[in-house]
């Protein structure tokens, strides 16, 4: 007929996927209304593992505010493992490290909530967490869903270590319904590790799943998790999004640019956003990154489509994917150790061959002079990435 497809049905073509379904034709996870965007703020495992405590849960709290991070969405301050005794207290409940977290659980929650924030916890659907150091929710799912909504929890992590060779489909469903028999809104991710493909099976179940193994701080393993996460792009969608795990980026384990890449990945896949650094002593490159706004933006845009591959050129990836406001998004990956040249035609990113675009560069804050027709090229450094919005030209 001639007519500009829109993003969305370009991203329906490109995935040639009959699972292709618009969001508003899919319940809302759980019926909790959580989600609608993916969720931002911190993580304490990756830069503590088990040596966290009420101390550095309240200083981080505090540094997302002081710093601004919490105006720009990141509002989740997440205690993953170790929080708790590794016993149940007489009633079977569980109980917050008597050492670490002297106060309970319940006191931390008020004080987060106090900064306009929200907490997070980590249990297991298990017989045990994944160090072995806290006892597991397996059979006691709606006795700690209710424990955890009495504390104020707004976001439960539900790992899947020591699961008595139960299949994930029925535990990870066993707590989902117990927190909606709360009453209490809380966010459900679910760390079942990519175990059963949970993407295929958990919108009727988590506001989150992981698809991947943990991430270490290390350009191969960012970017085999992003490969990983990348094959299930189809089903993520407002409340309910593929999770490659959380961000490595202020952990110095890659250089500025891999930690851009890192960022621009997890920014168009719609994955959570959680900080899994030190907040209380950012540097100002790492600043300089997760406060970007405009990828935040992408991130966190109302359409909530993944963006994903659709061109692989050796060590060259073209992503792209729709946004709201008839605009695309464009990344280009340099995974070689030399600058490179990449192109984008307008056929594959889902642009008409006779419009233009208005291109702007969101890493570096500006709207290219020129407007383009049929592609866009440019110079990538190595290991290294450029991240564009493409608006279409009516």
């Amino acid at each position: 007929m001639g007519r500009r497809h829109s993003p969305y049905l370009f991203f329906c073509a490109f995935l040639l996927c009959s699972s292709c379904i618009v969001a508003s034709s899919r319940k809302l996870l759980l019926d909790n209304g959580l989600g609608l965007t993916p969720p931002m703020g911190w993580n304490s495992w990756n830069h503590f593992h088990c040596q966290i405590n009420k101390t550095i849960v309240k200083e981080t709290a505090d540094a997302l505010v002081s710093t601004g991070l919490a105006r720009l969405g990141y509002v989740y301050v997440n205690i993953d493992d170790c929080w708790g005794e590794s016993k149940r207290d007489q009633q079977g409940n569980l109980v917050a490290n008597k050492t670490t977290f002297p106060s309970g659980i319940k006191a931390l929650a008020d004080y987060v909530h106090g900064k306009g924030l929200k907490l997070g916890i980590y249990a297991d659907a298990g017989l045990r967490t994944c160090t072995g150091k806290v006892a597991g929710s397996l059979g006691h799912e709606e006795q700690d869903a209710n424990t955890f909504a009495s504390w104020g929890v707004d976001y439960l992590k539900y790992d899947n270590c020591y699961n008595n060779d139960v299949k994930p489909t029925i535990r990870y469903k066993a707590m989902s319904a117990a927190l909606k028999k709360t009453g209490r809104p809380i966010f459900f991710s679910m760390c079942e590790w990519g175990d059963m493909r949970p993407a295929l099976w958990g919108a009727d179940v988590g506001n989150s799943w992981r698809t991947t193994d943990d991430i270490s701080d290390s350009w191969e393993s960012m970017l085999k998790v992003a490969d990983m996460n990348e094959v299930y792009a189809a089903y993520a969608k407002p409340g309910g999004w593929n999770d490659p795990d959380m961000l490595e980026v202020g952990n110095g384990g890659m250089k500025y640019n891999e930690y851009v890449v890192h960022f621009s990945i997890w920014a168009i896949s719609k994955a959570p956003l959680l900080l899994g650094c030190d907040v209380r002593s950012l540097s100002n490159e790492t600043m300089q990154i997760i406060s970007n706004e405009e990828v935040i933006a992408i991130n966190q845009d109302s359409l909530g489509v993944q963006a994903r591959k659709v061109r692989m050129e050796g060590q060259r990836d073209i992503w792209a994917g729709p946004l709201s406001g008839d605009r695309v998004v464009v990344l280009f990956v340099n995974r070689k150790p030399w600058k490179s040249p990449m192109t984008a035609h307008w056929d594959d990113i889902g642009i008409e061959p006779t419009d233009r675009a208005e291109v702007r560069d969101v890493w570096e804050h500006r709207t290219l002079p020129a407007t383009f027709e049929e592609k866009l090229t440019a110079d990538v450094d190595p290991r290294a990435c450029k991240l564009y919005v493409l608006t279409i030209i009516k």
